[in-house]
């Protein structure tokens, strides 16, 4: 049966005016949720609320220790929902329930960080240079705009509303169109914890409305975004009109190095869970694997038994680890890529078709897919697939590696393996990526900032200063001096 969804809006729970449509569960295309679509006239009037909202004592007049509070109880209240939270998710976008239970995982412990970076932050006494204290304090932004994918909603999601919250923002969501329930549950339990009325919204629908009116606001003042490039270049247009600061985490086309003394048992698994756990649909996602031309058959070998032991299947079974991309046209669009692959030059390895039997044809599933023999200049290697695709490259001499590997428009992340520390800090240092894994890969803390460099986006989420990003720096100069300013005097 498919559930009739309300969204938070100017704080009142009820449809969007928008035309309805429904969310499918990517497994089996089943209906699992509708709702009404935000319109323009929706998102000027949350703004508008969330502008009154957040001027109110109940939100501006809290102590940082007291907004603390309410998101030590946002993060209480999703580990109390934990399962539930995960299942939804699951239906969401078919990701499996192991993993979206981490996501889940993964969201409460960012606002439980942002609690405690929130009541420990302090502004600063700075170094006089005259008879005048100085003082440099930061002061919450206004309202915000955040702008989420679908491929890791909750996790996305708290990753903007926790940092914020903390600051002393208002927040706009604008969740992906087919993905829209963490953010609305979200919006929920914020509400339960205690957040005033007005200061969440969550408006559900396209981004070419909903997401378009929402930069293009006057009352905006700040967007925090995480999806494709060309949406978020088109985002850094508009936000110049208003000299609005923006933060963009965008695509990727990362690469993993394998040196010719890694440990291939680690390398092997690194590089599977890099590029086919969630299905590949990763801004992260391993998709170009350069191997060491001494290890590469053995590794090459060691990989694809290792892709054949991949269990694609139901979300909902515990021991799936791919589970469906997220609807059949994403699917289509990566079979496009990898008949593109093959028309280079590229030779199939493993994968690249649907799986064959019962439980598969409904949904939109695609099989992990290994190809070699392509230049890193063809399109395959360039271009961001966002599906479970894996190149694989040999390379012989570190100079052409490191000039092959930054030979992209991406930046966002890299993994190297090797058991010299020493070569690890050298092609580490080269990398032109945001993040760097070193005999690991796709692991992650909140406490340490995220973000990408050249065309995978700007700014940066997650760490203690991700607080500063919603807020704007003000100085003060008190003057201790007991005579008149000497310029003035008679």
């Amino acid at each position: 049966m498919t559930e009739k969804l309300q969204t938070l809006i100017a704080g009142r729970w009820r449809d969007a005016t928008g035309p309805e449509y429904t969310t499918e569960y990517p497994h089996d295309g089943s209906r699992v949720a509708s709702l009404h679509a935000a319109t323009a006239a929706d998102v000027d009037e949350a703004v508008q609320a969330a502008e009154k909202a957040r001027q109110q004592p109940s939100w501006a007049g809290l102590k940082r220790h007291e907004r603390a509070t309410i998101l030590h109880g946002i993060a209480a209240r999703i580990r109390s929902r934990a399962e539930e939270l995960a299942q939804l998710q699951r239906l969401d976008n078919g990701k499996p329930i192991k993993e979206t239970r981490a996501l889940v995982a993964s969201a409460a412990g960012t606002f439980q960080f942002f609690a405690a970076a929130c009541e420990t932050w302090e502004d600063q006494l700075t170094p006089a240079r005259g008879d005048y204290l100085t003082m440099s304090v930061h002061e919450p932004l206004g309202v915000v705009g955040a702008i989420t994918p679908w491929n890791s909603p909750i996790a996305s999601e708290a990753q903007k509303l926790a940092p914020a919250l903390a600051a002393g923002c208002a927040v706009v969501f604008k969740p992906a169109e087919i993905t829209p329930r963490m953010a609305i549950e979200l919006a929920r339990i914020a509400e339960e914890a205690g957040v005033p009325p007005g200061i969440i919204s969550v408006l559900p629908g396209k981004g070419s409305i909903v997401g378009d009116a929402l930069v293009k606001h006057p009352l905006i003042k700040r967007i925090a975004f995480t999806g494709g490039t060309t949406v978020g270049l088109g985002i850094q247009r508009l936000a110049a009109e208003k000299l609005m600061p923006t933060s963009l985490e965008l695509g990727g086309k990362s690469p993993t190095i394998v040196c010719a003394d890694a440990d291939l048992d680690h390398a092997v698994a690194g590089v599977l869970y890099g590029i086919f756990s969630s299905s590949g649909e990763s801004c992260i996602a391993g998709s170009r694997a350069f191997v060491h031309a001494s290890v590469y058959e053995e590794f090459k070998s060691r990989l694809l038994a290792g892709v054949a032991r991949l269990r694609v299947g139901d979300p909902s079974d515990e021991a799936t680890q791919m589970g469906p991309l997220v609807n059949k046209g994403h699917r289509d669009t990566v079979e496009r890529y990898v008949s593109l692959g093959l028309e280079e030059g590229g030779r199939l390895l493993a994968g690249g078709k649907r799986p064959q039997g019962a439980g598969f044809e409904a949904g939109s599933y695609y099989l992990p897919t290994v190809i070699e023999g392509l230049p890193n200049q063809a399109r395959m290697c360039q271009e961001e697939i966002f599906g479970p695709v894996l190149a694989l490259l040999p390379w012989h001499d570190e100079a052409d590696l490191l000039a092959q590997c930054n030979d992209n428009m991406f930046g966002l992340a890299s993994g190297i393996w090797t058991r010299d520390y020493r070569t690890a800090w050298r092609i580490g240092s080269a990398l032109q990526t945001g993040t760097v894994w070193v005999n690991t890969y796709k692991i992650f803390s909140v406490s340490t900032p995220f973000g990408g460099v050249k065309l995978s986006g700007t700014g940066r989420e997650k760490g203690r200063l991700g607080i500063l990003e919603y807020t704007a720096q003000k100085s003060f100069y008190w003057g201790l001096n007991d005579a008149p300013l000497p310029w003035a005097a008679n």
